[in-house]
């Protein structure tokens, strides 16, 4: 088992160096300053824009917001809060800054996906909206060997980082806190999604609708009480959470300390495992929305990227930092990580904040799991048609089991890796049809001014 996961580690790391952050960050930058910054000049509009009513030419199959709960079920999960805990002990506390400046570019990167998935998405023989990377790069560039490939990828992304990742993380936290046997949770889990998932896109829209606004707001107001609690130690962690961007991060405790090479390679990494821009994976929910314009459903999914990393990332990362857990080691002398940092970190500073942690991380890996399991159907429909889905469906709910009890490190490292392989052949379709972006959302840009002075004028 240590020669597996000394392997997968090397892997990860190869599939993260240099090539991949340049891609990753260039095609944030390049998108960009081609949209003109739409995630800043746009941002009200598109957060108008989610609860706006539906256009009465609009199709597909869930409603704005359902879509945008569902891009956030997929993102908002275990890399929020687990996520940020691992990247931290690994690269240290400026992988937070790496994260968040990732976030940034990427709200640019994620309403490329959006555009094109909502642009090239088509009907199946179910008569579901179908629509992704696999769709945007065969029926835009016509390059079917790389659609088939990003759909292998996808497939492989969604059991490991949909499910394996997921599952491990609510097992971890629920052995922790409440000492569940994670067997016991594994067979729990497999149960009620399976009971989710018959119910295809319109069930995991509608839960997803529902747990993940209650969870984000409870969690986030948890999080604003532990900074409260510790307000004077705010500066003091913003100062070094700066310093160890650029300086890397000495040894502390059981850390080992980073370099600044490890920090932006781990803030990378977890930006992208937090918000999926750069994935495509999620623009695959985007494509599901009842929608009259690309551009519009666009704007709304990009907003995800700031709630998922910006906002909700942003505080886990504060509250480890201020509460001093980074570091710590368990009787054993392992080093804390995962969910076992985060619940430390709010046990610290709030009453019984380690069982609010747990019912957090357990929600929201759970509508993560349902997200996930949503993308790798349309990746596995896409290679073999819809007469399998019910094998593919069958083979997610099975994995969850055993996933339970899986090396917390290996899923992670699996994880990693799947994203990687994913975000190759969709940045490189990404920069392949920027002109289309950008060229039809000038188009749109108009069209939502008109719409805004019809509007001023009617209300005067």
């Amino acid at each position: 088992m240590e020669y597996i996961e000394g392997l997968l580690t090397e892997i990860k790391h190869m599939l993260w160096g240099p090539p991949l952050l340049l891609l990753l960050f260039g095609t944030g930058i390049y998108l960009t300053i081609l949209l003109r910054g739409v995630q800043f000049r746009y941002f009200r509009f598109a957060l108008k824009a989610v609860f706006a009513e539906q256009k009465q030419n609009s199709r597909g199959d869930i409603s704005h917001f359902e879509a945008l709960m569902t891009t956030l079920a997929g993102a908002i999960g275990t890399g929020t809060i687990a996520g940020v805990a691992t990247g931290i002990s690994v690269g240290g506390l400026g992988s937070l800054f790496w994260m968040c400046i990732a976030a940034i570019f990427g709200m640019a990167t994620k309403y490329a996906e959006s555009f094109l998935a909502v642009k090239y998405r088509v009907h199946d023989k179910r008569g579901e909206m179908v629509g992704g990377p696999m769709e945007y790069i065969e029926r835009g560039l016509g390059w079917k060997w790389m659609a088939i490939l990003f759909s292998i990828f996808g497939v492989i992304a969604a059991i490991g980082t949909g499910n394996l990742v997921q599952v491990n993380s609510i097992a971890d936290a629920l052995q922790n806190t409440l000492h569940f046997n994670p067997w016991s949770t594994g067979i729990g889990l497999a149960v009620v999604a399976g009971l989710v998932l018959v119910g295809g896109v319109k069930a995991i829209g509608k839960v997803a609708g529902i747990l993940v606004p209650f969870m984000a707001i409870l969690y986030l107001g948890a999080g604003v009480m532990v900074l409260a609690v510790n307000a004077p130690a705010i500066p003091d962690a913003l100062y070094l959470i700066l310093q160890s961007a650029f300086d890397g991060q000495a040894a502390l405790g059981g850390f080992a300390g980073s370099s600044l090479m490890m920090a932006v390679q781990t803030g990378a990494a977890r930006s992208v495992f937090t918000n999926e821009a750069g994935l495509g994976i999620s623009s695959i929910a985007a494509a599901a929305a009842q929608t009259d314009q690309p551009g519009r459903q666009a704007m709304i999914n990009m907003t995800g990227t700031f709630f998922s990393t910006i906002l909700v990332c942003t505080m886990t990362g504060l509250v480890l930092a201020i509460t001093g857990v980074l570091g710590q080691t368990t009787a054993e002398g392992q080093l804390i990580s995962g969910a076992s940092m985060a619940i430390a970190a709010f046990n610290t500073s709030l009453p019984g904040g380690g069982y609010l942690v747990t019912a957090g991380l357990v929600l929201f890996a759970f509508t993560t799991l349902l997200a996930w399991a949503y993308y790798g159907e349309k990746c596995f429909e896409y290679i073999f048609g819809e007469q399998l889905i019910p094998l593919y469906r069958l083979l997610y709910i099975i994995v969850i089991i055993p996933g339970a009890a899986l090396k917390m490190s290996v899923a992670w490292n699996l994880a990693d890796i799947a994203n990687a392989l994913m975000a190759f052949p969709n940045l490189i379709a990404l920069i392949a049809l920027s002109g289309v972006v950008s060229g039809e959302t000038r188009s749109f840009l108009k069209e939502i001014a008109n719409e805004c002075k019809l509007s001023t004028e009617t209300t005067t």
